[in-house]
């Protein structure tokens, strides 16, 4: 009983201790009840004493009776083999020192034995040397390859190697779970390794933790750096404590907690896995390994010493904690918080704590933030997109940056749109600022960004690239190198394209030079909606067809931009310009009511009845096998049938009204008056198929026909009922095989290749051949600006459906070193002239009189080399204020009082063949430059302010309300952004677009351009000159001529009615003068472009009529001649636009003059001409006036003289060799 009370008196004083107690001894139990009292008063007083010695036991393990504590064993085992092993390898440095220094000694002794002794004692002591010398060898290669097996092992470089690497951590890992576990027991007992079933994991562990310390010693080059490695000192305090215990049969808990330190390498494991791959995520999971492992081995360290105490203390200041408690002490501690619930009370584990306090600190102040900080942003703009059902998306990417988002997402996502149910995807490299952020946010319902690269096939991977409907890439309009954005556009296309071949792309690019590195693509496809939207081809076609019809590339950059109609109530011009404006194109398939109905018919039953515009159609072709069975016809005239389902493009206001063309039917809507009753009906309708394929009627939907871009080439369907693609017999005597006037596709007039310094003129040769009626091009650049492709400007100037005597001359100021750069390109046009200078020079520009051109373009190449973007447009501008505030003197006025248009003398301008040349009848002389035709172009569209400085418009805006923009004398390429959201509606927009300002650019002539970087001239075939026939766009006058009575208050409609129905010419829009709508005259000469006015809108005498009129045949025979009024109003001094001529139907039938008399006619021309001074311009080869030797000329070529400039003695006659059929 007494010994029974000591045992638990005991075991409570032990367990006060943290140590346990489970028995007592044996001896104990046989004693009396007084003996069992004096010993239990004897053991009261060594209590203090016993408690230091003794330590838990167990009635199966035999341990020390007396409990002595051996963790002093356990640590000596690690310091012996640490300080140990340290020594040998010291040792054997010094050793191995050594012995090199002794035999480099005796190396020196043996060379001079050598030398003395002679060279035959030499070749009887060098066998055993040489002996030795190969043992060494093989010794050397026999270790060489074990090490370099060992290295291959722990290096992870093959998949055994990986396999033991991951399996290493995970023992590790394990290793310290097992540690947490024992972690709950007392820090040292008594435990037998045949029992205890962690024990033997542990012990199984270390085994191959040993073996694997080998490897890694084996394959060290520096046994000395991997014996002071932080995984070998782990393994130093870890490994040979466990044999120890299984000695001993004790166990005690001691530095296994550096077991922690292992998750240093949990970012290397992770990596060898394949499964960190971003340098965010590798960083993230070093920060975070390094932190949680300090963390946890400082927590084992502090439970270790206090739950132990201080040695020097007996032990006895220890306190019992967890070791989570621990854990959560240090964090406390490094988070400088310190609650103060749990604190060290050893002065080993305060002394910790204070150096603790210093590294931690730091390390938490450092680590936390950054490792916030990557988890925060990680997942921001990372992740995968995931498709929603039923809902297409796009990719976007290239130039990503809040403008060239906010114009896309205006024009993609406006309201006129209405069936837009498509995701847009924006891929970008850098994550997008505050601003670009919240207008992602403001449409997220269907704008997504994510952070990554096309040219990374992961990041195309994460966007779902290979499902998307197609991929668009923005190009930077404003960088200062337009041919590196160009080809990083290219990249981007072949990385997508490289990745899913495919997908349908559509890119911006800036130079049209480069289009031709896309056609080295392979899987790049132009037939599978594969589009390059060229932004320095549109924007000088766009400018070149203002040359020719000013206004019109505000009005076709206002009809392919989403705009919402503003009402405006006051009658000013703004009000009709607005209502233009909320026009658009649109395209929608036919109804079958239409079928059979000439393209006339059905364009004025849609004008009149449905208040649709229809300007063009998507023939197909009977010839399956055709190259192009399909291609787009801009008014094709009265010979062209509508066949089922036929694509008719439209201008309307949205895509609702579009759909009446679709709906219409005859039964049903015959009688309707007003357009929108015209629903579907329950009729039975046709349904068009196509190559057995149902076509899904949407206005927008894309249309992806393998032959859907233009091509000049006549289908044989076309050409059996068309006479007019037919050349008639003055075209077939004029085919002349030995005589190149076209390009090899018939599309542009072309000559032979010529000197740049045939067409320089000077300044005073300029100014005695008395340019009229001509293109003045101010250029400003030099040797170092990047080329802005003025062949896009020339070409559509150029263009094969006008006569070789309807071309205007182009003159081009600017610097002569930029020029020759642009040359190569320009060789082959007929009628250009360089003149070297500046536009900002009064004395150049009125050498080219420019008071007498028809247009005036103002360009810059050096606008992006300035950072400055309000300072890009200043050559520009300062070049447009210039000419505005120039004033001429009207003495060339008084000099043609009796002559229009440069007539020559005793030619009667009634007569149809001597109406002027260049079509153009002249009010007086201009005398100030404001009333000078000028278009500029602007870079930054802020500057528009700046060009005219009477208008009231406010710096912030929109371009396309501003006056100089609605008036067509200001031009930016900020406008065709609006370019790429119609082109994925309908891709045939864009060949639309194309085709109407450059002139019949098709993908085969784009093709040879690639390749030859020139145009190739051509024979004139039946094939190439049908190919002359298509229509252009001209400007008619209402002053006089056939609509000259609705000119004066009467109906857009009845004009639109009457010039289809008598000369299938389509207009589309007005240019009406500013003031027109003023009661009282105004000296105002600017003009506005009203878009599709309705039927009823009322004319004035002044407007100038857009139209889109057929090819004439019979330029320059018998005609019925359509005059041309002034730009100007009637008070005004200011010059018309070009006249055109419309062939009177009985003319075409008979031509009253033959060939003979026509012959004879210019035949005595040339030869008067020949006896007057010798001043001549021989257009096909370029030549100005200057000393010519005048050698005889065919009859061929004198039929195509033709003088059309005289005046007094002071002008020197020009004469032009007109060399065309």
């Amino acid at each position: 009983g007494g010994g029974g009370g000591s045992s638990l008196r005991m075991s409570s004083n032990i367990h006060a201790n943290h140590l346990s107690l489970d028995a007592s001894s044996s001896s104990s139990s046989s004693s009396s009840s007084s003996s069992s009292s004096s010993s239990s008063s004897s053991s009261s007083v060594h209590e203090p004493k016993m408690d230091a010695l003794i330590i838990p036991v167990t009635m199966e393990v035999p341990c020390d009776s007396r409990g002595q504590r051996m963790w002093w064993a356990f640590l000596a085992s690690s310091m012996v083999t640490f300080f140990g092993g340290l020594f040998i390898i010291l040792l054997w440095r010094t050793l191995k020192y050594l012995w090199t220094v002794c035999c480099h000694c005796g190396g020196k002794t043996k060379e001079a034995q050598k030398i003395n002794n002679g060279s035959s004692q030499a070749d009887g002591t060098l066998k055993p040397v040489d002996e030795k010398e190969e043992a060494v060898a093989a010794e050397v290669g026999w270790m060489t390859s074990v090490k370099d097996w060992a290295g291959v092992m722990i290096s992870a470089q093959t998949l055994t190697g990986r396999v033991l690497v991951v399996l290493v951590f995970a023992l590790s890992i394990g290793a310290l779970v097992i540690y947490f576990i024992d972690s709950s027991n007392p820090i040292e007992s008594c435990q037998n390794f045949y029992k205890d079933f962690t024990l033997q994991i542990d012990m199984a562990f270390n085994v191959f933790f040993l073996l694997y310390f080998g490897l890694r010693f084996i394959a060290a080059n520096d046994k000395l750096w991997f014996w002071l490695e932080v995984n070998s000192v782990v393994d130093f305090f870890t490994v040979p404590p466990v044999f120890v215990s299984v000695y001993l049969n004790r166990s005690w808990l001691g530095l296994r907690f550096l077991r922690a330190l292992r998750l240093i390498q949990f970012s290397e494991i992770l990596q060898f896995l394949n499964i960190l791959k971003t340098s965010n995520s590798i960083k993230l999971v070093n920060l975070l390994s390094i932190f949680i492992s300090t963390w946890l081995t400082a927590a084992g360290f502090i439970h270790l010493v206090e739950n132990s105490g201080d040695p020097w203390e007996n032990f006895q200041n220890n306190q019992a904690l967890t070791y989570w408690e621990c854990v959560y002490l240090l964090m406390v501690t490094m988070s400088t918080v310190g609650y103060g619930d749990v604190y060290a009370k050893t002065t080993l584990g305060r002394l910790f704590m204070v150096f603790f306090i210093l590294g931690g600190l730091a390390m938490f102040a450092r680590y936390v933030p950054e490792i916030a900080a990557l988890i925060l942003n990680r997942n921001k703009f990372g992740g995968t997109f995931n498709k929603h059902g039923g809902r297409k998306h796009i990719v976007v990417c290239g130039h990503i940056t809040l403008e060239s988002v906010s114009n896309f997402l205006k024009d993609f996502l406006h309201k006129d749109r209405d069936d837009v149910n498509v995701e847009i995807v924006f891929l970008h490299n850098i994550s997008p600022n505050l601003e670009l952020e919240a207008l992602f946010k403001r449409h997220f319902t269907q704008v997504e960004f994510y952070q990554g690269s096309v040219l990374n096939p992961h990041d195309l991977a994460r966007v779902k690239i290979e499902s998307a409907d197609a991929c668009l890439i923005l190009a930077n309009k404003y960088c200062a190198d337009p041919d590196a954005e160009d080809a990083s556009n290219i990249m981007r296309v072949i990385s997508i394209k490289n990745y899913h071949p495919k997908i349908r792309i559509i890119t911006q690019m800036l130079q049209y030079h480069n289009k031709a590195h896309l056609l080295n693509i392979p899987s790049w496809n132009w037939k599978e909606g594969d589009d390059a939207i060229c932004l320095a081809e549109l924007k000088l076609g766009f400018i070149a067809q203002s040359c020719l019809a000013q206004g019109l590339s505000t009005m076709l950059a206002n009809l392919f931009s989403m705009r919402s109609f503003i009402k405006i109530e006051e009658d000013t011009w703004q009000k009709y310009y607005l209502e233009g404006v909320s026009n658009e194109m649109y395209t929608e398939y036919l109804s079958s009511a239409f079928v059979g109905l000439s393209f006339p018919t059905v364009c004025e039953l849609c004008f009149v009845k449905l208040k649709l515009l229809m300007i063009a159609i998507e023939y197909k072709s009977a010839n399956r096998e055709s190259r192009s069975r399909k291609r787009i016809l801009i008014n094709p005239g009265n010979h062209l049938k509508i066949q089922e389902g036929t694509l008719g493009f439209f201008i309307a206001s949205d895509a609702k009204e579009v759909k009446r063309a679709f709906f219409y039917c005859k039964a049903c809507h015959d009688d309707i008056t007003d357009p929108k009753r015209i629903k579907k009906c329950g009729c039975k309708r046709l349904i068009y198929f196509e190559d057995e394929q149902p076509s899904t009627l949407s206005p927008k939907k894309k249309q992806r026909n393998g032959g859907m871009r233009n091509s000049p080439n006549s289908s044989p369907k076309l050409m059996r009922h068309d006479p007019l693609l037919i050349p008639g017999n003055d075209q077939i005597d004029n085919m002349d095989s030995n005589v190149k006037k076209y390009d090899s596709t018939g599309m542009f007039h072309w000559c032979a290749a010529k000197e740049i310094e045939k067409v320089i003129l000077t300044r005073s040769e300029a100014a005695m051949t008395v340019l009229s009626g001509h293109v003045v091009v101010c250029i400003f650049g030099d040797v170092s600006s990047a080329l802005i492709g003025l062949r896009n400007l020339v070409m559509p100037l150029r263009a094969s459906n006008f006569h070789y005597h309807e071309l205007k001359h182009i003159v081009f100021v600017g610097s002569i070193e930029y020029l020759k750069r642009e040359w190569e390109t320009l060789h082959n046009f007929p009628k250009v002239s360089i003149l070297p200078g500046t536009p900002l020079s009064r004395a150049d520009l009125r050498a080219v009189n420019i008071n007498l051109c028809d247009m005036c373009v103002i360009l810059s190449a050096n606008q992006n080399n300035i950072d400055d973007t309000s300072l890009q447009d200043k050559e520009c501008i300062l070049a447009s204020l210039n000419i505005k505030s120039m004033q001429f003197d009207d003495s060339i006025g008084v000099l043609q009082a009796n002559s229009q248009g440069f007539t020559p003398p005793g030619m009667d301008r009634s007569s149809p063949d001597n109406s002027p040349v260049h079509g153009m009848l002249r009010q007086p002389s201009i005398t100030t430059g404001v009333n000078i035709p000028i278009i500029t172009e602007l870079v930054n569209d802020t500057n528009v302010q700046f060009l005219d400085q009477d208008d009231d418009d406010d710096p912030d805006t929109e371009l396309y309300l501003t006056q100089p923009f609605a008036c067509g004398t200001a031009f930016a390429v900020s406008v065709l952004d609006s370019l790429m959201s119609a082109t994925y509606f309908n891709d045939n927009i864009l060949t639309l677009i194309r085709t109407l300002v450059t002139g019949g650019a098709t993908p085969e002539l784009e093709a040879l351009i690639a390749e030859e970087n020139a145009l190739r001239g051509g024979y004139s075939t039946p094939q190439t000159l049908a190919n002359r026939d298509r229509c252009r766009v001209a400007q008619l006058a209402l002053l006089d001529g056939p609509f000259a009575d609705l000119g004066d208050g009467g109906c857009y409609g009845d004009l639109f009615c009457k010039a289809l129905k008598t000369y299938n010419m389509l207009c589309f829009g007005i240019y009406r003068l500013r003031d027109a709508h003023l009661s009282t005259p105004s000296q105002c000469t600017k003009r506005y472009v009203i878009t599709n006015p309705p039927y009823e809108f009322e004319l004035v005498p002044t407007d100038l009529i857009f139209c889109l009129m057929q090819f004439d045949h019979n330029a320059g025979q018998s005609r019925a001649s359509l005059s041309h009024s002034s730009h100007s109003s009637q008070s005004s001094s200011k010059k018309s636009s070009s006249v055109h001529s419309i062939p009177s139907t009985a003319n075409r039938q008979n031509r009253p003059k033959s060939r003979e008399s026509r012959d004879k006619q210019n035949a005595t021309r040339m030869n008067r001409m020949g006896q007057e001074k010798k001043w001549f311009t021989d257009e096909p080869d370029n030549a100005y006036p200057r000393n010519i030797q005048i050698k005889p000329m065919s009859t061929h070529m004198a039929n195509q003289i033709n003088q059309y400039k005289s005046t007094s003695s002071l002008i020197p006659p020009i004469r032009e060799v007109e060399d065309e059929c």
